[in-house]
């Protein structure tokens, strides 16, 4: 991948603060890694006599051929075939190098404890045997013998260790350099062995400490003064080691006595010396190991990129297996090859983009093995400045982190994060420091680069957004995409970069951007504003600066909150540079409504939208209408406490009006649809339509309090208003609406109903006037029908309010017609009998099962009293004279004063002689009727209702002369049948008569007993029949509705005879009232 990072001076720039040495980004150049024809030349003889002169066994990851390595080095250095071998002749013809092992005695463990005190003072001695093979391949195969080395290696050629005192766990840490002639032919050994010194057996004694110590001072005393003591070997054939080895070897001992003789921690390396090549000869091996590095890299960058692939910082088993051959044979250090792998990958990584992570490992490993002095004046030079470079290249990375890590690319954060994770550990370093100790802190470096790229982004994106025409809308829009892309960038930092900036270094990117960018956008906003609001704004300005308006919102709602701030922010106040914009912003909501809401009345057609939903089109575009209002208002939200309100009363006021204006519309709509209609019922379906769509605006007008949060708003402005202000202006404002739409709502529904009326008069009046042959259940059939099918049309067309609306409508006007019917037949029994049924089945078809009316609504009091008249006149004559007597029993029973008087009488029945006795005993307190202050009583016993007793004739008992209080004591016994007695209305009347001579009769009062309430009707045999004291009563002077009734009904005899009587009684009554206070 070709330089996806881009230079850092693409961009423009400021020098960053205390960059080491002063560099400005624009002054960064990334080192060349070419070069010359002769130092190329050099550096191939120099690789290929590495790998002529390769040492040990293959890593086992390296490349194992020679040729192979051969043909690498060509490809990679460019070489021509005749030009490569005539190179590889010279090369193999240059003297071969000085062979050398290099062994370092690290430690042992485990060790035999020679000495009495049970530890050994250990020491080593090693060499390398050449010339002889070892037979069978095994260094375990040749015969053990003691002092290998000293009796098989030349004593100059022999190296000793140091000896560590008393100790089975010895450290040396000593490296020797070994040279040999010919890997096949040699093998290294190595003796351990105890340091015996001469002691004295008193000393030895001191130091015994076990059994086995007076064993070896036994032993001791047979061995020869001074001899140390055999403690193992290790011989290993060179041609067995790798280029390097690092193991624990055990310990062979020369007999079977102690086997176990522990292990010895050994490392070995092949190295060179006096090598023939140039480079060798003529530059240090840091320098050159450096260069065969960045040869070798650029090369397999090129690979890469001829493959179309990118680079990721790794290098080719062939690439890897040259450079630990030539390090290895160079003797170069860890520390060194690690910093010869950072400059030329921090080189690289300038100038091509592979992940940054691969520079981690060098600038670990510099910095566990950093030692200063180690390095000479031109690599501590070298090093600080790749520090420096690198430094302010990732910085200028940073600066421009927008562009150089899109979020577009899916592994751009983790990019990020890798880099920055780079800078911190480079920073963190002994080396950095001590070589570059001007450079100011990491963190505040990357703020100052973060800053400084923000800015700039900023100018390049105003820079984008620039119109070709510098009108006062093209500027407006170009100011809006301006701040929607800082809006966006934002979001982006908040949710992406400021937690690998944070987690990394700590840094608030999205605070210190958001601060930066307020005060960039404030200045050209505010003049933007102060220029629009200079003269009276257009339709387009006014929307253009409230698009604006929102993103400004938002951008300061990203912001902090204002108990975190450290001061005022450029943005704080915003508001107040828009409110000239108001009035437009208003209208221009309102005028857009108003359209909305004329497109949408003309374009319907007034039929339901579905079966659940039953009104119409323009209803549902008038309910996105108002919520779009509601989010005006929302958006809006202006911070002013009594500007808000005054704007929210404003909202309000125009959506009432909407509303009306709706109202008046849709309805002009139905009489444009319904003109030259023949179809009544399609008329009606529009007219149902209508209601329903104003129902739906009414609920809809209903939220406004909560869509426009007036709650909220009251809370605000509860210090600015006076109380009772917001409940006299908003409250009052949709009362106001609501009332308009429930009056118009009504109107629509009255005017339903009065369709509906005419059919059921019309059907009402048919049932009264039809055929007596005809039963009350087939009379009403039609009026049922009918009223089954409109309503249940309008159930279908109306929503359930004004559905039920309509019910009540109906059902009142058809009482009262239901009320005429029954007035009109009074005196028809049978006409009276079908508006009963017909009211009862009218009770259940409103009430419909709980879907209609509840029972409350329809138990008026019209109902009950309607319900109670037709249940008189649709009776018999004789059944209302039944009820007659059944009132005047109640009333008998309700009755307490004897002002007319009493009379006392015991009454029973036998049920074996079906012979009801009445003993008359007296009376008491009658009223004098005659001009001597007194009367002449006598008491006429009858069994009524007379129908029910026919053939029994009145008795009297015997008259009283002049006496108020006569005693009777008589006895009478009425021939009847239990059943007429338990009957409705069965009663002993008793009459009490002053009798005149000349004239008739005048009425004392009258008593009436419940025969069924006598002892042997109730189901028991009569014992002691009790007195009962009866007190006397009068008609009821008013007249009674059953004796209207009766009277009504010239035709019927019985009942003209009995109302003559009861009429009779009742004018008596009326002349001898008694007067008041008796």
């Amino acid at each position: 991948m070709d330089l996806s990072h881009g230079r850092p001076g693409d961009e423009e720039g400021t020098p960053g603060p205390g960059l080491p040495g002063g560099l400005l980004w624009e002054q960064i150049e990334p080192p060349s890694h070419h070069f010359s024809p002769e130092e190329r030349a050099l550096l191939y003889e120099e690789a290929l006599y590495t790998v002529l002169h390769r040492l040990g066994k293959p890593e086992p990851n390296h490349v194992t051929e020679a040729s192979e390595l051969l043909r690498y080095l060509q490809e990679a250095f460019h070489m021509e075939p005749e030009e490569h071998q005539q190179v590889l002749q010279q090369v193999q013809e240059l003297e071969r190098p000085l062979f050398c092992l290099k062994a370092t005695v690290k430690q042992a463990k485990g060790i035999l404890g020679k000495d009495v005190s049970g530890f050994s003072d250990p020491y080593c001695l090693l060499g390398i045997e050449q010339g002889v093979g070892m037979p069978g391949g095994s260094p375990g195969s040749r015969r053990r013998q003691k002092a290998v080395v000293k009796h098989t290696i030349p004593e100059e050629q022999t190296h000793r260790t140091q000896v560590i005192a008393q100790t089975l766990n010895p450290v040396w840490d000593e490296t020797f350099i070994l040279e040999f002639e010919d890997i096949n032919n040699s093998s290294f050994h190595l003796d351990m062995w105890d340091l015996d010194t001469v002691e004295s057996v008193r000393q030895k004694l001191g130091e015994l400490t076990d059994l086995h110590g007076l064993r070896r001072i036994f032993k001791d005393a047979r061995k020869d003064k001074g001899q140390d003591d055999f403690l193992g070997n290790v011989v290993l054939r060179l041609q067995d080691l790798r280029c390097r080895e690092d193991q624990w070897y055990p310990l062979e001992p020369c007999t079977e006595t102690y086997p176990d003789r522990g292990q010895c921690h050994l490392q070995f390396q092949f190295i060179h010396k006096r090598r023939a090549t140039a480079a060798s000869r003529s530059q240090p091996s840091y320098t050159v190991h450096l260069h065969l590095l960045q040869q070798l890299v650029s090369h397999e960058v090129t690979q890469h990129q001829a493959g179309s692939t990118s680079w990721d910082g790794s290098l080719s088993h062939q690439a890897d297996t040259i450079l630990f051959l030539h390090a290895t044979q160079k003797d170069l250090s860890d520390f060194h090859q690690s910093m010869a792998q950072w400059l030329a990958y921090s080189r690289v990584y300038q100038s091509l983009e592979f992940p940054s992570s691969c520079l981690l490992h060098p600038i670990i490993s510099m910095e566990y093995q950093w030692i200063q002095g180690r390095l000479k004046a031109e690599q501590l030079e070298e090093l600080a400045t790749s520090f420096s470079s690198l430094l302010a290249y990732g910085l200028s990375l940073i600066r421009r982190f927008r562009s150089v890590f899109p979020l577009s690319v899916s592994d751009s954060p983790a990019r990020l994060q890798s880099l920055l994770s780079v800078l911190v550990q480079m920073c963190k370093m002994k080396a950095f420091r001590e070589l570059c100790p001007d450079s100011a802190p990491l963190p505040h470096l990357v703020t100052e680069a973060l800053r400084t790229g923000t800015v700039e982004w900023f100018h390049l994106k105003q820079q984008q957004h620039q119109p070709m025409v510098q009108g006062m809308l093209e500027v407006g829009k170009a100011l809006l995409s301006l701040v929607q892309d800082i809006i966006g960038d934002l979001h982006q930092c908040q949710r992406t970069w400021n937690k690998i900036f944070h987690n990394a270094i700590k840094i608030n990117l999205f605070s210190m951007a958001f601060l930066e960018l307020q005060w960039l956008v404030a200045k050209r906003v505010q003049d933007h504003t102060a220029a629009a609001v200079s003269s009276p704004v257009s339709p387009e300005t006014g929307e253009s600066l409230f698009q604006l308006y929102i993103s400004l919102k938002e951008l300061c709602q990203l912001g902090p909150a204002l108990s975190e701030r450290d001061g005022v922010l450029a943005l704080d106040g915003f508001h107040r540079w828009f409110q000239p914009a108001i009035p437009s912003w208003l209208q221009k909501t309102y005028s857009v409504a108003l359209a909305r809401v004329q497109r949408a009345v003309q374009m319907d057609k007034l039929v339901p939208l579905g079966e659940l939903t039953k009104h119409s089109t323009s209803a549902v575009d008038l309910s996105t209408c108002f919520a779009q209002i509601s989010h005006t208002a929302q958006q809006l939200d202006w911070p002013d406490p009594e500007e808000a309100f005054m704007i929210t009363v404003k909202f309000v006021e125009d959506t009432c009006r909407l509303a009306l204006v709706y109202c008046s519309l849709i309805k002009a709509r139905a009489r444009e649809l319904s003109a030259g209609q023949k179809d009544q019922g399609q008329a009606a379906n529009m007219l149902c339509v209508v209601v329903n769509d104003m129902e739906q605006l009414r609920l809809v007008i209903g939220k406004l309090p909560t869509q426009l949060a007036w709650e909220a708003l009251e809370q605000r402005v509860g210090a600015v208003l006076e109380q009772g202000q917001l409940q006299n202006t908003l409250y009052a404002q949709l009362e106001g609406a609501l009332a308009g739409l429930g009056h118009e709502i009504r109107t629509g529904v009255r005017t339903l109903a009065e369709q509906l009326e005419v059919g059921i008069a019309k059907h009402i009046q048919n049932l009264v006037h039809v055929r007596d042959s005809v039963l009350p259940e087939d009379a009403i059939l039609p009026l049922m029908k009918f009223l089954e099918v409109e309503l249940c049309y309008m159930n279908t067309n109306l929503v359930q309010e004004n559905f039920s609306s309509l019910l009540t409508l109906l059902w009142t006007h058809t009482l009262t017609v239901l009320v005429g019917a029954a007035t009109a037949q009074r005196s028809c029994p049978l006409a009276s009998s079908r508006l009963k049924i017909a009211l009862q089945n009218l009770e259940i078809c409103f009430y419909a099962e709980g879907c209609g009316l509840p029972p409350e609504a329809l138990h008026t009091a019209t109902f009950q009293a309607l319900l109670r008249d037709l249940e008189l006149q649709a009776a018999s004559s004789r059944e209302l004279i039944q009820k007659y007597f059944c009132s005047r029993i109640q009333q008998q029973a309700e009755t307490t004063s004897e002002e007319l008087g009493a009379v006392t009488v015991k009454a029973s029945y036998s049920a074996s002689e079906q012979k009801l006795h009445v003993e008359l005993l007296s009376a008491s307190s009658l009223l004098p009727l005659d001009s001597n202050g007194s009367s002449d009583p006598f008491v006429q016993l009858t069994l009524e209702p007379r129908h029910e007793f026919p053939e029994l004739a009145p008795r009297e008992t015997q008259k009283h002369k002049k006496d108020l209080h006569p005693l009777f004591d008589e006895t009478f016994e009425f021939l009847v049948p239990a059943e007429s007695c338990r009957k409705d209305g069965a009663c002993l009347l008793l009459t009490v008569l002053d009798h005149d001579t000349l004239g008739a009769d005048d009425l004392e009062g009258e008593a009436f007993l419940p025969l069924r309430s006598v002892p042997g009707l109730t189901g028991t045999e009569a014992g002691e029949v009790p007195q009962t004291r009866l007190p006397l009563t009068y008609p009821t002077p008013n007249g009674d509705p059953v004796l209207q009734l009766l009277e009504s009904r010239k035709g019927d005899r019985e009942a003209q005879g009995f109302v003559k009587l009861r009429r009779q009684r009742a004018k008596q009554a009326s002349q001898h009232a008694p007067r008041p206070g008796r």
